[in-house]
């Protein structure tokens, strides 16, 4: 599983909206049934609700890549924020941010002009987010800033103290962000070569979706938290340990009705490892066969 890949995932994963009715109507892999969701919505709603559902709507775009379209929209909004509560202004802002550098932003889009509006936007949301006890809004904020400051060291320091903040809050929307936050600290320390570290935030973070209840992408979350120890057990030359924890994998994948063509390509590498050539063919074809 590329490490990119899998962040994008698991940050749209881990986004959690403010207020309960927003995660009801958001589907993440499929931004533009969320919009239709949020449309239908915005009928019926007034004041700081239609403008929260609006930012909503802009974020739909973003996730389908329409940066500009979302960007308007956002900009179109901003002479009825001075008279909005906290949260919209909040929500424009991290909206505003995410249509300049997000997970979603191709290499070539992430210029050095976009990052400090992104950053700009960012930090205006954390501070709002801050001032008014947003504690939810305002880890996104901080984890979003690990896309503006992208070497693996600020990217460190950003998601620790976006880490700090939520294992301190005591609110929901803040504490839920704790997984994936020590999953994208695995990340960072690999990357700057600290692979025993790595370990044990895969680890934590395994160890938090473990006592998640059971949510509606069925179990995917859990399973990827999984597959990242799985993986960095691997890289740390422990392969008996992580070939046991990918073949539970590839069990428990079966058994949800998900085959992972990441699991089939580790354990391909694995069996070569172990100089089994017909087990690591039998996986590389069922990786070729299985889309991602």
């Amino acid at each position: 599983m590329k490490p990119t890949a899998l962040l994008c995932s698991l940050l749209l994963l881990a986004a959690s909206a403010q207020a309960q009715d927003l995660d009801a109507l958001w589907d993440y892999a499929r931004p533009a049934l969320s919009e239709q969701r949020f449309r239908a919505a915005l009928v019926q709603a007034q004041g700081d609700e239609a403008l929260i559902l609006q930012t909503q709507i802009a974020r739909s775009l973003g996730l389908r890549r329409d940066f500009e379209g979302a960007r308007a929209l956002l900009l179109s909004l901003e002479p009825q924020l001075a008279t909005a509560g906290p949260e919209a202004r909040v929500r424009q802002a991290l909206e505003l941010g995410r249509s300049f550098i997000s997970a979603s932003h191709p290499p070539a889009q992430r210029t050095p002009e976009a990052r400090e509006a992104a950053r700009r936007a960012y930090l205006a949301a954390l501070a709002e987010a801050r001032a008014a006890g947003l504690d939810g809004l305002a880890v996104d904020a901080l984890h979003m800033m690990a896309f503006v400051d992208s070497a693996p060291a600020d990217q460190l320091r950003w998601n620790r103290e976006a880490l700090a903040l939520a294992e301190t809050s005591p609110q929901p929307t803040a504490r839920r962000w704790r997984a994936s936050l020590q999953n994208n600290l695995g990340l960072s320390l690999r990357e700057l070569g600290r692979p025993q570290e790595a370990l044990q935030a895969f680890q934590a973070a395994l160890a938090l979706r473990e006592q998640e209840a059971p949510g509606t992408d069925g179990g995917s979350r859990l399973r990827i938290a999984r597959w990242m120890v799985a993986h960095q057990l691997r890289l740390l030359g422990e392969t008996e340990a992580a070939l046991t924890q990918q073949l539970a994998l590839e069990q428990a994948c079966a058994a949800a009705g998900q085959p992972d063509p990441y699991v089939f390509e580790e354990l391909e590498i694995l069996y070569r490892a172990r100089g089994d050539a017909a087990r690591a063919a039998h996986y590389a074809q069922r990786r070729a066969s299985t889309p991602p």
